[in-house]
């Protein structure tokens, strides 16, 4: 999830159409892009923040060759909702965890003034344990694929915050481990830190670096430790050199892409509601990048994405 991330531009979108006429086009959704012919999946999106129904995207996505998402939960209450849906449709696979915002406004409260659910009192060590081991229950199960996302994001983070996050990552890293299930990370402003806690926790046999915000560098290194590298819309904005250097010297064996919709919409629509049917215009635009055809690089990322998740 990128309510904060670089580059994102988007809140949960509202209905289309409500107020003034050019709020309503920046609201409407993008136009349909041509199908792909080769079928992938979105290895990352939100579709409990979304508008329209789970039937809904699910068709509009698989009307442009989009035929999988992997769902993605955030806390508790939501990575709940992405078991449900996973085991409700066969199309969605599920990954659950505490997102790395989320370990410090349940240790602290709400110190940085932002939560989908309002502020919170705060609930300590203690009630970061219960939440914890509500993640390990539901990871368990056979349609959750995924711990994740999780990690760290130093964005507006304090010392306190820090530590409850890097607490709630090597716990994440651990039931990733114990159940057999692909690690997804979320890194903002905190890349060393990430490379070295799971140099010392050991990763799990499937790690997958959610929205890709290295450089050049750091993709070797990634690549070097078997790591996939999962890219969103932001690599096809104008400042994003840096993640199109990444993903040029980024393996295609270990490429996957995203939406983590409704966040991160690809140019030329950026700022509007992003939505798993969109992923052909970042395959493409990734496809560029690598000089390869488009076709070349949707089967690489189907094989990836099956390969990562384990389905």
């Amino acid at each position: 999830m990128a309510p904060h991330d670089t580059g994102s531009e988007t809140a949960p979108p509202t209905a289309a159409g409500s107020g003034s006429p050019s709020k309503a086009a920046k609201n409407a959704p993008p136009p349909l892009p041509e199908p792909l012919r080769v079928p992938v999946a979105d290895s990352h999106t939100h579709l409990d923040m979304q508008q329209g129904t789970v039937d809904e995207a699910l068709a509009k996505a698989a009307s442009v060759g989009v035929t999988t998402v992997v769902q993605v939960g955030c806390d508790v209450a939501g990575s709940r909702w992405a078991a449900e849906t996973a085991e409700a449709y066969d199309a969605v696979h599920a990954a659950v965890a505490l997102h790395p915002n989320e370990a410090p406004r349940i240790v602290l409260g709400d110190p940085d003034g932002w939560s989908r659910q309002g502020a919170r009192e705060p609930g300590g060590d203690a009630a970061l344990d219960e939440a914890l081991a509500a993640i390990d229950a539901l990871a368990a199960l056979p349609h959750v694929r995924g711990v994740g996302e999780t990690g760290l994001d130093y964005f507006r983070t304090g010392a306190e915050g820090m530590a409850a996050q890097e607490r709630s990552f090597r716990a994440h890293i651990e039931i990733a481990k114990r159940h057999g299930k692909a690690l997804v990370i979320h890194d903002r402003e905190a890349h060393a830190d990430v490379l070295r806690i799971l140099r010392e926790e050991g990763a799990p046999e499937r790690t997958v670096f959610h929205c890709y915000s290295g450089d050049a560098a750091m993709a070797k290194e990634c690549a070097a430790a078997g790591y996939f590298l999962s890219f969103a819309g932001n690599v096809t904005f104008k400042n994003a050199q840096p993640l199109r250097d990444a993903l040029a010297v980024a393996p295609a064996e270990l490429l996957l892409v995203e939406t983590d919709a409704p966040f991160l919409t690809p140019a030329p629509f950026r700022g509007r509601p992003n939505a798993p049917y969109l992923i052909p215009v970042t395959l493409r635009a990734m496809a560029e990048v690598k000089g390869v055809t488009e076709d070349a690089l949707a089967t690489a990322v189907a094989a990836n994405t099956a390969r990562a998740f384990g389905y």
